[in-house]
């Protein structure tokens, strides 16, 4: 029988289960649902599936540099306790290494680690220490030098915050102080021209809101709004924003003096644009109570 995309989607929505694992045991049960189903209970992946609905916002950020190319990747758990488990750890780190040889999510979940593949991986891990997880983010870059910096790292090459810098030029230390820089002021792109459009609109709208607000005349309302623009582009971008290493100087500039062109940056924090649940203990109990 033919293992359809539709056919993996059903399985998937009825048990929790991954992509990879649902179409695996179709393609085992030759297109059989409840067959697929007991499957993967016998696998100890129907325990896997149990986790999938809780949110997974904790875990780790861990970087890999390896012949020009660094790569970021964030691994999320429910809790912060699951991050500090050695067991977790070693699977975050395989996780790293798998990364460097390719480009997304879905291609990591599906390369090998240990004779399985990272999406397998995951769901064992998730079995055995019993708390959702997920692969979330891979980010890159490439360059004539690349730095990678972990911010209040938990062991050796992964923490919460994760940051990736290539360079031309400059050497190494300059390069470790820039993703320093990177981890603590957050810059949202590399220069104006890289930043999102729809932000800098936004802003600007925002900025010419205001201004009109003033009742001044239009002239000086345009001259507001070029300042005003001028200071969020220089916050908001690495080469515009002042160094933290010393202020007096743009990250721009503090490059030229020491001889480095900054050509690309990473920063991954853990649980960026989650929304977490906040559970209320007192309703909680009181529903198990009418339950």
């Amino acid at each position: 029988m033919a293992i359809t995309a539709a056919l993996v989607k059903e399985l998937r929505d009825s048990t929790g289960a991954g992509m990879m694992d649902a179409k695996k045991a179709l393609t085992e049960t030759d297109g059989d649902m409840d067959a697929a189903v007991d499957w993967l209970r016998t696998k100890g992946l129907s325990k896997a599936a149990k986790k999938s609905g809780r949110t997974a916002a904790e875990g780790l950020v861990a970087v890999n540099v390896a012949g020009g190319k660094g790569v970021a990747v964030e691994v999320n758990a429910e809790t912060d306790f699951v991050a500090k488990n050695a067991e977790f750890q070693e699977m975050v780190a395989g996780i790293a290494k798998a990364a460097t040889g390719v480009d997304t999510v879905e291609a990591l979940l599906e390369a090998d680690m240990g004779g399985k593949t990272v999406s397998e991986t995951v769901t064992d891990k998730i079995a055995t220490i019993g708390e959702n997880m997920s692969v979330r983010r891979l980010a890159a870059v490439e360059g004539g030098t690349v730095v990678a910096y972990i911010h209040n790292a938990v062991t050796d090459g992964m923490g919460k915050i994760g940051v990736l810098v290539a360079t031309n030029g400059g050497d190494e230390s300059f390069a470790r102080q820039v993703a320093m820089h990177i981890a603590a002021a957050s810059p949202a792109a590399l220069d104006e021209a890289s930043l999102d459009a729809e932000m800098v609109a936004k802003e600007r709208q925002i900025q010419i809101d205001i201004a009109r607000e003033s009742g001044k005349p239009e002239q000086v309302i345009e001259k507001m709004i070029e300042g005003r623009m001028k200071k969020f582009m220089g916050e908001n971008t690495l080469l515009g924003q002042a160094f933290v290493v010393n202020p007096d100087l743009t990250v721009e500039a503090a490059a030229k003096e020491a001889g480095a062109e900054i050509t690309a940056f990473v920063r991954l924090e853990v649980g960026e644009g989650i929304e977490k649940q906040q559970e209320d203990f007192a309703a909680e109990v009181a529903k198990a109570a009418q339950g």
